[in-house]
């Protein structure tokens, strides 16, 4: 169920594939007012794909919302696939849809990694962004993937321990390692359910309160495998360079006017990333949500984000005032 507060639900008005390399065909489509306030909604993970209640965060009458699902993710080709996968070519197939819809400029929208991609995004094309609207803020560094492999068994060792209890016992000193392992068995059976034991750590602590409906959007067959496998190459393969890259590109856009919300009791991606990237971007309107996890669908965060997507369509800044 959807948390109240949100938008109808809504159809897509148009729908596309573009092959962008021989390999990758990714799918997008567009929803709301065709000649609305343009929008790029870009979903986390990476590899957990666009969903019918990502179009709920935007008065469709006001807004040309266009969703993009990644490379490797959701309605794109082939799933879960990871060569061609950097942040650099997510950027540029951003870029080539916003071309290709004739969009001069947009707003940016993503919560969880689509707070990362979002971030980098800006700080390449700045020029061609309108505003930042982040939740569930994930910097993609070290301190940030460490908590989320090991530091978070202090909070939720029960889930941590299922999370690493998946892999041998000889494999359990580097969970990153012994799950990439078992993401490329020979054995499909092992693959898949190593997918499904990652995506199940993540979706399970998301939320405040245990939310079966959410956690199967995240462990069905096809989005485990594109989640865990795609997280999982990210974080290995993908690295930023400096560490805090994002944090040091920040006077790119912080002419921009930006909304970051964040739940306190987020044990995906912990407080202090959002509350670094506010230190930084003293700028950008801030809010903590006090009574939730890290999803997008716990209410008090999807309130949020509605309101600060209305204050866009009056004002065009989601910032408070």
């Amino acid at each position: 169920m959807a948390p109240p507060g949100l938008y109808p639900a809504i159809e897509p008005f148009h729908k596309e594939r573009i092959a962008v390399t021989q390999q990758h065909t990714i799918y997008y489509e567009q929803c709301g007012n065709p000649h609305g306030i343009p929008v790029l909604f870009v979903h986390g993970g990476p590899g957990a794909g666009c969903s019918a209640m990502d179009r709920r965060f935007f008065d469709p009458q006001a807004f040309r919302i266009v969703l993009v699902d990644q490379r490797g993710a959701g309605r794109s080709t082939p799933l879960g696939e990871l060569a061609d996968n950097t942040i650099d070519n997510l950027v540029l197939d951003f870029e080539l849809v916003r071309e290709k819809l004739g969009i001069n400029q947009w707003h940016v929208f993503g919560g969880s990694w689509g707070s990362t991609l979002g971030l980098y995004y800006s700080e390449r094309h700045p020029e061609r962004v309108l505003s930042l609207c982040l939740r569930g803020i994930w910097l993609f560094r070290q301190l940030e993937v460490d908590w989320w492999l090991y530091d978070l068994r202090a909070l939720a060792p029960d889930l941590w321990r299922a999370f690493a209890e998946h892999l041998p016992a000889d494999r359990r000193h580097d969970l990153l390692a012994g799950y990439w392992e078992l993401f490329h068995s020979k054995d499909e059976t092992v693959a898949r359910a190593a997918a499904k034991a990652w995506a199940t750590y993540e979706g399970a602590a998301c939320t405040l309160l245990p939310n079966e409906e959410f956690l199967a959007l995240l462990t069905n067959d096809q989005t485990s495998w594109a989640l865990a496998r795609l997280e999982a190459h990210y974080i290995r393969n993908q690295r930023f360079s400096p560490d805090d890259r994002l944090l040091q590109d920040l006077p790119r856009i912080r002419h921009l006017p930006a909304f970051i919300v964040h739940g306190r009791y987020d044990l995906v991606c912990p407080l202090i990333g959002a509350d670094d990237l506010h230190r930084a971007w003293p700028e950008a309107s801030y809010a903590i949500v006090n009574d939730a996890g890290h999803s997008s669908h716990e209410p008090g965060i999807a309130r949020q984000l509605v309101l600060a997507t209305d204050r866009i369509a009056r004002t065009g800044s989601p910032r408070f005032g």
